[in-house]
Parts: C-alpha cells; structure tokens; sequence
C-alpha cells in the first residue's frame, strides 16, 4: 500500500534595507539548507498553522507571527527523501513574515540572503550581467529549434528586448530547472526513476545559477518570492516587514529589498502621500552623525475603513 505523509514548509521572510532574508535549517552534516519542515498528524494535531508555528519554533527558536498559506507541492522524486519510509510526500508550503531579523537559538537555523538562491533576481544595480553572461547562452541551447522554449526563456529572463517581470520568479527557476540547469533536477530524475540518490553539494552547477536547496524548497521559495512581490502591489503587506516606528528612506529600501528593483525616492514619496498609507509621529531617528529622519507609522486603522493598496514597482527597462 502506498504511503502518504502531509508535511508543512515555511517561508519565513525578514527584510533588511541590504537584503532580504530567509530562515533555513540545516541537519547534521548536510551541505545544502533547507526550509523549516514537519509532519502533520491528522490524528493528534489540531491545526494546521498552529503545527506549522511549533515546528518552526522548535527547528529555530523563532516564533512566527503573519503568515498565509502558498500552495500545496508534491510531485514525485522532488519532494524525497525528506521523510523515511514514505512513497509520496504532499507539503503544503506556508509565507511567513517577520518585522526583522531576530537572533535564532537553534543549531543549524540561519538566516540567509535569498538571492543567494536566485541571484538572477535582483535588479537593484541594473539588469545582472549574469543573465546574458551565463544564463542566455545555456536556455538558447537548450531551446535549440524549439520555438515555444525560446519563448518561454525569451519572456522569462528578458532577452530579446522582452520586458522584466519581477513576479515570475518561480516561472524562472521553473525553466532552469526544465533545461537542467538547476542541480536539483539531475537529483530528482534519479528519485523519479526509483533509485536512490544522495543530497546534491551547497554549490550551483556554474556562478550565477543560484544556491541549491534540500528537496523542493528552493522551488517553494521561489513560489514565496512570487507571491510577495505581486502583494506589494495590492496589498500593504510590506508594513508587515518594518518596525511600527520606520524612515520613508528605510521603507523604500525594504520594498526595493522584495522587488529586486531600484525606486525613484520622490515618485515613492508621492504615492505615500496619495494613499495616505503613513503618518510621522513626530519623533526622530537616533543617529550617530547626519541628520536625523523623522519616524513614521502605518495607519493600520485604514483597513478597518476602506480598501488599502500597496506600492506600484515600475518595470525596468530590459537593457539596464
């Protein structure tokens, strides 16, 4: 009889103006990291979310506070060998975010930049050289005669002329991972075919293809990053991941962190103003040289008045 599991894995996101973070997990001697990952049982636990939060917490010694649930993955050889003794394993992948960077107490919790995984992402400095270096070359080879591959790659990565969309992150690892590209499908192919295979090593297949995960957890962040980058936009989820007390410069600077793109300050400003999203609180920023800044605050009674938008993040131009 085949056996089944349900597990649950956690993307738990803290910004910093420099980069954005994600929690991950190592065990034992395992060279790659992981999400935060456990077992549901339908017979003893009663919620979901509630044993989402106690794995995460034992495995880190965080406590999670928003989170939403992304998706439920489980194709066969991607998911392995997370559980011993099981044929298939369905995990149902959590967003989690923290308003900052707290200090982890567990052995093996970490928090990591996530373009370290998806190096490709990040736009801050203009289109990375890294696309047309590294990444281009191997997806037209791959795609070859095949029209509808050079489409896809075409619209993926941007090239061509073909405009950059932040939000297609988990279409992009998706197509490295299809061309084989991605270490983990080598991995998997061999799961899939019914053989064993041991973890694959922390390093990419060539610089600028990313950081390799355990399982399929750089799949589920990358359906993360996805997920957060299209809710800036329609929804102010991005106070979630600041102080209640924050700069106009320290906000932009997180929601330039999630995007991966570069903001114009005074268009940043202005919108703030339109949408009435922040108020200053009259206090100033404690700083050792400079001139201080003066604090704002979320107007979080808003969502108690009337629907609330989040942050339009301008494309940027494929050739930058």
């Amino acid at each position: 009889m085949t056996q089944i599991v349900l597990g649950l894995s956690a993307v738990v996101v803290a910004v910093t103006e420099d980069a954005p973070h994600v929690l991950v997990t190592r065990t034992g001697a395992e060279a790659v990291t992981g999400l935060p990952f456990g077992l549901f049982d339908p017979a003893g636990d009663r919620t979901l979310e509630l044993t989402l939060r106690k794995w995460v917490a034992a495995q880190t010694g965080f406590e999670i506070g928003y989170v939403e649930q992304l998706y439920t993955f489980g194709d066969r050889g991607r998911e392995a060998p997370l559980v011993d003794d099981a044929d298939r394993v369905l995990s149902i992948g959590y967003l989690a975010l923290a308003p900052e960077k707290a200090v982890l107490d567990q052995r093996g919790a970490d928090w990591r930049d996530w373009y370290r995984y998806f190096p490709w992402e990040d736009w801050r400095q203009g289109r990375p050289a890294l696309i047309d270096a590294v990444i281009a070359p191997r997806l037209r080879a791959w795609a070859d005669a095949h029209a509808a591959r050079r489409d896809r790659a075409r619209l993926a990565f941007a090239l061509d002329g073909a405009p950059w969309n932040e939000e297609r992150t988990l279409d992009r690892y998706e197509l490295l991972y299809e061309a084989g590209l991605a270490p983990e499908a080598a991995r998997d192919a061999v799961r899939f075919g019914g053989a064993p295979a041991p973890e694959i090593a922390a390093t990419p297949l060539a610089p600028g293809l990313g950081e390799p995960m355990r399982s399929d957890h750089r799949r589920i962040l990358a359906t993360a990053i996805s997920r957060l980058r299209g809710k800036l936009k329609y929804r102010p989820v991005v106070f979630e991941l600041v102080p209640a007390r924050f700069t106009l410069l320290n906000l932009q600077r997180v929601v330039e962190a999630i995007s991966g793109l570069e903001l114009h300050k005074q268009n940043f400003r202005r919108l703030l103003e339109r949408a009435e999203l922040v108020e200053g609180t009259g206090e100033m920023e404690a700083r050792t040289g400079g001139r201080p800044a003066e604090l704002f605050r979320f107007r979080r009674e808003l969502l108690r008045e009337r629907p609330v938008g989040g942050f339009h993040v301008p494309a940027p131009k494929s050739g930058d």
